[in-house]
């Protein structure tokens, strides 16, 4: 046994210069874990294997029908159309966001559409109630992605529609993130694969209970059907998502559906993301998966994603630009509000400026370390003069932020490194007076849920609360 303290250190020093020299991570995720290697020497080199490394990027996500569908001709119109001030806006305070707009398309080949109908939803029922009449409605193919899909009631409901489907002759793919829906196995989706039905899992264990990709998530949730309808936002697939739960009670998020041209950007997210997870079922370029969309609405969207494969952070990019843009306000809710120092200042650079900045977080803690690290930042955007708010109606999972009755984004990232930076994310950035304003209402609506976080208040916390935010603070570039 005298050889194993030798090896472990040895192992721990050659990680750390891993860290310090290769890897070229942010100084303060870089400290933190040097702290775990050398604090738990015995399971922080394992931890590390796990948790710490940097994602490969080359070839992860590669589709050639990408190509067919004309999106590189149209990215390359639209750039050279914002720069020589010809891009034909239909909506004239679309305009105000050609910066947001060009930096999307440049990093994250984002096209803008402007032809989108848009209904929100807030609540799961309403929400699973219309998606499975749409399914019902398919007439060619259901595309279904989420972090988590349980297989419980609203899951088991929601796979024998889908069986129904299949046996009518739709096509029918679902997939699903291994570690969000840790416990399912394809197995639960057996009826539906009998049938015909196609079931994938993102970034599957090599080994039981063995997973070094397990750090990088597939955090998003889309659903596309005949390529004409889309749903995008906050809500996984299990019974806590229509408030059913004694933990969290109410369940409150924010999901959209789209009708208009917005629903391609999305089915070639799906793709792309299916394709990487399956090895014998790929999908090919096809017209049925892209068919012409007649104009449902007027709103103006991009699709963004993100992720480790990326190399810019383009969802915090555009949030950042959204917050810097602002004249009046900002509104944000996010379950998880554990910024880094860019995102952090451009909040406080607002508040400072005299823009009314609202941040609404939960009450209750989804996971403990990330609620007080959560604590510990907004306590500091209190003290700048920003509105906090604590959801007390049951738990907020809606990552939104609107500014100014004009734009807005409503996706899957939340205000945290591993949204920005680990998770696969996806985000609709919408151009928008009437979505944006019905968002705005829709934030002051729920503040009447809310207790507000004084200075006062974030001063008389207790020491023990002041420990575990100090803890969690320190942890939070790993969180």
């Amino acid at each position: 046994m005298s050889y194993i303290l030798p090896i472990v250190t040895f192992l721990n020093i050659s990680f750390a210069l891993t860290l310090i020299f290769l890897e070229r991570k942010d100084p303060s995720s870089s400290w933190a874990w040097i702290l775990v290697l050398f604090f738990l020497p015995l399971v922080g080199f394992v931890f590390y294997l796990l948790l710490g490394r940097k994602l490969r990027k080359k070839h992860l996500f590669r589709w050639e029908g990408s190509k067919d569908i004309g999106i590189d001709k149209l990215i390359d119109f639209q750039i050279e159309a914002i720069k020589n001030d010809q891009l034909d806006y239909r909506t004239d305070h679309v305009k105000d966001y050609n910066h947001l707009i060009y930096m999307n398309l440049t990093t994250n080949n984002s096209v803008l559409t402007q032809d989108n109908d848009v209904v929100i939803y807030l609540d799961g029922t309403d929400k699973f109630e219309a998606l499975i009449e749409d399914i019902l409605a398919a007439k060619d193919h259901i595309h279904i992605q989420y972090y988590i899909f349980k297989v419980d009631n609203l899951g088991q409901r929601i796979l024998n529609v889908l069986i129904k489907k299949v046996k009518q002759g739709v096509k029918v793919r679902i997939l699903y993130d291994e570690m969000g829906s840790r416990g399912v196995r394809k197995r639960h989706f057996k009826d539906l694969t009998d049938v015909g039905g196609e079931v994938e899992v993102f970034f599957p264990s090599i080994f039981p209970m063995i997973n070094p990709r397990l750090n990088f998530r597939n955090h998003r949730k889309i659903v596309v059907i005949d390529g004409r309808i889309g749903y995008i936002g906050g809500f996984n697939v299990g019974d806590e998502y229509l408030g059913l739960t004694s933990k969290f009670g109410y369940w409150r998020d924010t999901h959209l559906r789209i009708e208009g041209s917005a629903v391609h950007p999305l089915q070639t997210r799906f793709i792309l993301d299916w394709n990487q997870a399956s090895t014998k079922q790929r999908i090919n370029y096809s017209e049925r998966y892209f068919p012409a969309i007649p104009k449902k609405g007027e709103a103006a969207m991009q699709i963004i994603s993100s992720g480790p494969d990326t190399e810019w952070e383009v969802i915090k990019n555009g949030y950042i630009k959204l917050i810097t843009n602002a004249k009046k306000y900002v509104y944000i809710q996010s379950p998880y509000f554990i910024p880094d120092d860019s995102f952090l200042d451009a909040v406080k650079i607002a508040t400072l400026s005299g823009i009314d900045v609202r941040i609404m977080i939960p009450n209750k803690p989804d996971h403990i370390f990330v609620f007080w690290a959560t604590y510990s930042y907004v306590g500091q955007l209190v003290h700048a003069g920003a509105k906090i708010y604590h959801y007390a109606k049951g738990f907020i999972h809606a990552k939104m932020i609107v500014v100014d009755d004009e734009a807005a984004s409503v996706g899957t990232a939340n205000i945290d490194v591993r949204s920005f930076s680990l998770n696969f994310e996806v985000n609709a950035f919408i151009y928008d007076r009437e979505i944006a304003h019905k968002l705005a209402e829709i934030f002051e609506q729920d503040i009447l849920d809310c207790s507000e976080l004084t200075v006062e208040i974030y001063e008389n916390r207790s020491n023990i609360v002041k420990f575990k935010e100090s803890i969690s603070r320190l942890l939070s570039p790993i969180l």
